[in-house]
């Protein structure tokens, strides 16, 4: 495995890296992005899914949009699944596509947890959280915004079945052929909301500590490595990121730790949220978090080639992933290899649509 104290002088996003027996292309990684087009009913990947990361698969590894791995587990309308048999043909489809171009594709697996509503759940059933805390803002529903409610606390014995919910989406994602899994753990979801204090306040063995706290993501990434082995799984993190209402007292601390503790199991990677998606500040020091992590670290947030190359050249990153850069150029190798003018995102076609703004930005050729 390719880490921080590897030999760096002739090493850029376009260098090879391996993750186990995996290797990649490059360390240019297409990150995991919502754009709310699968096919309903059922949340399945369809058709022009198929096309859009296709198109995009000379990227070193494409990272699914976020999939949820249940049903009780979604928070938006028009998001894809993994637990469904037609969800992992659909996601079939998807992952072949991809292979046959050459590319790799990890899932990326998903609970969203308080930030969802019960227009969106089984039997409008409340959403779960680690805390009965209600986020700020609105939740995003077929008909339109809603404030978000009060979640119920997820009780201790309950945590066994979220767990159970994973480890049967890792299994579907290797009937789906993907190439490995993510596990969602930033951005305020599920996962997230157990790891930080500002939305954990239990008094069990989940909540407290930050032993306690991080004991859901390392109980989740246990189960999904019955079936990966960890060369093949990663996992995402946000320290200081505030999208979804989400906060900590002492970010640097907790996820210096939360990196501490995923380290020793030979992952295939640590894939961070580097700074906050709404304010746009960048506070941290994630060289300590980088530091306290064994394996490659894949940077992201608003990163473009000069930085990439940058952040690689001096081993604060082995790999950096691209979103919207990722969206408008399907070629976005190609382009940064031969300096080509870049596409421009159109956010107002980045959720939910038809192909408009999803599969038909040009390509240099």
């Amino acid at each position: 495995m390719n880490t921080g104290t590897e030999d760096r002088m002739n090493i850029d996003v376009f260098s090879p890296i391996t993750l186990g027996a995996l290797k990649l292309s490059s360390r240019m990684i297409m990150a995991p992005l919502t754009r709310n087009r699968a096919a309903m009913p059922g949340n399945v990947p369809r058709a022009m899914n198929v096309t859009y990361y296709a198109q995009r698969s000379s990227a070193g590894l494409i990272i699914s949009e976020a999939a949820q791995v249940s049903p009780e587990g979604i928070g938006y309308p028009a998001t894809p699944g993994i637990h469904s048999k037609e969800q992992v043909q659909g996601w079939r489809a998807v992952t072949d596509a991809v292979h046959a171009q050459g590319g790799h594709m990890f899932a990326q697996l998903w609970y969203c947890g308080r930030i969802s509503h019960p227009d969106l759940l089984p039997g409008r059933q409340q959403p779960v959280s680690a805390s009965a805390i209600r986020p700020a803002g609105d939740a995003i529903t077929f008909e339109g915004l809603k404030p978000f409610v009060e979640p119920r606390a997820l009780r201790t014995d309950e945590i066994p079945g979220i767990v159970d919910q994973y480890r049967q989406a890792a299994k579907c994602a290797r009937e789906a052929g993907f190439d490995g899994v993510e596990v969602h753990s930033a951005n305020g979801y599920l996962l997230d909301q157990f790891l930080r204090d500002g939305s954990n306040r239990r008094d069990d063995q989940y909540g407290g500590s930050l032993e306690n706290r991080t004991r859901l993501l390392m109980e989740v990434l246990s189960a999904v490595l019955e079936t990966w082995e960890p060369s093949r799984a990663g996992v995402r993190i946000s320290p200081e990121n505030s999208f979804n209402d989400i906060r900590d007292s002492d970010p640097q601390a907790t996820f210096n730790f939360v990196a501490g503790a995923l380290s020793g199991r030979g992952l295939g990677y640590l894939h961070v949220v580097e700074g906050d998606m709404m304010s746009g500040e960048r506070r941290l020091d994630y060289r300590q978090v980088r530091d306290n992590f064994d394996g490659c670290y894949m940077a992201n947030r608003g990163y473009d080639k000069a930085r990439a190359q940058a952040a690689i050249a001096r081993g604060d990153a082995d790999m950096v992933s691209f979103g919207q850069l990722f969206i408008a150029n399907p070629d976005l190798v190609q382009r940064f290899k031969t300096d080509a003018v870049l596409n421009t995102p159109d956010p107002d076609t980045f959720y939910g649509g038809d192909e408009k703004g999803y599969t038909d930005y040009p390509t240099l050729t």
